[in-house]
């Protein structure tokens, strides 16, 4: 054990590592003094209201995220008309980079209407659902690990949001490309208006659904020590299929999704290491 890491105290409550000149847990909250008793352990009573108080303003967290999600993708400071060049921007160059086509991906399963029918429930619920299962269990099963993983995925959502502003018109918003809106070709769209109201439309750059599920994966591998961990990297494979199958993204949302997750927890992770650092110094 190296002299950063053993310079630490570890939280009874919630077995994370604090710094030795840290007056409160990283993990869960609690202050240094209140997890002190005759002759050091928090009471069983302190520790539940601790846990309570912690969870409900993490459920804060996730409620406060998706608000600023749906709020957020209502906002942009460009045109519908640049949304639409820049979405054709988008295609003309993956046909420079040669990419394989979306449009070969969603043919394959347009003549399945059970199976497109799927791959729309599951681009509508699996993004909100996987987050919200997720973050829990983190929460729950991980405490130490839990708010590092939060913020990632916070800070990502928020860069994410940022250049959202800046709008790029989805592959389902091109048919002259011959793209198909599968959601809307079997009435399970969750957009009902077009018009001056379809801003929220026209954010697919970068893919916050392929993020997520990226992001979710490598903490799921990364936390847990279950054999069966593995099986999580179908998430974010699933992911970005179904978003190109149902012509919600192009394949450049996704990779630009995926730089971005990869920059933000690099970023994490050295600002983890320089805290270590100042607080052995």
């Amino acid at each position: 054990m190296s002299a950063v890491t053993a310079e630490q105290w570890v939280c009874p409550a919630c077995r994370h590592g604090n710094p030795m000149d840290a007056d409160g847990c990283d993990g869960c909250g609690a202050s240094f003094a209140s997890l002190l008793r005759e002759p050091g352990a928090p009471t069983l009573r302190r520790q539940r209201t601790q846990g309570i108080a912690t969870g409900v303003r993490e459920v804060g967290v996730i409620v406060g995220l998706f608000v600023l999600w749906k709020v957020a993708s209502a906002v942009s400071v460009t045109d519908a008309a640049g949304a639409f060049a820049r979405g054709r921007w988008v295609w003309n160059l993956e046909r420079t980079l040669r990419l394989p086509s979306e449009l070969g991906v969603q043919g394959a399963v347009l003549g399945h209407p059970s199976v497109v029918q799927v791959l729309n429930v599951f681009y509508l619920a699996a993004h909100i659902g996987s987050i919200v299962i997720f973050l829990p269990w983190l929460f729950l099963r991980h405490r130490a690990q839990y708010r590092q993983w939060r913020n990632i995925i916070a800070v990502f959502t928020g860069v994410s949001l940022l250049i959202q502003l800046v709008s790029v018109a989805p592959p389902r918003l091109l048919p002259q490309f011959g793209f198909v809106d599968t959601a809307a070709l079997y009435h399970q769209s969750a957009y009902s208006h077009l018009g001056p109201g379809m801003v929220d439309q026209l954010s697919s750059m970068p893919s916050i659904h392929v993020g997520w599920a990226i992001a979710i994966a490598v903490a799921v591998i990364s936390v847990s020590t279950n054999r069966w961990r593995w099986l999580v990297i179908a998430h974010p494979v699933l992911t970005a299929y179904a978003v190109v199958a149902t012509a919600n993204h192009f394949w450049l949302d996704g990779a630009a999704a995926a730089l971005l997750v990869g920059l933000v927890m690099i970023g994490s992770a050295r600002l983890r290491v320089l805290t270590l650092r100042k607080a052995a110094a």
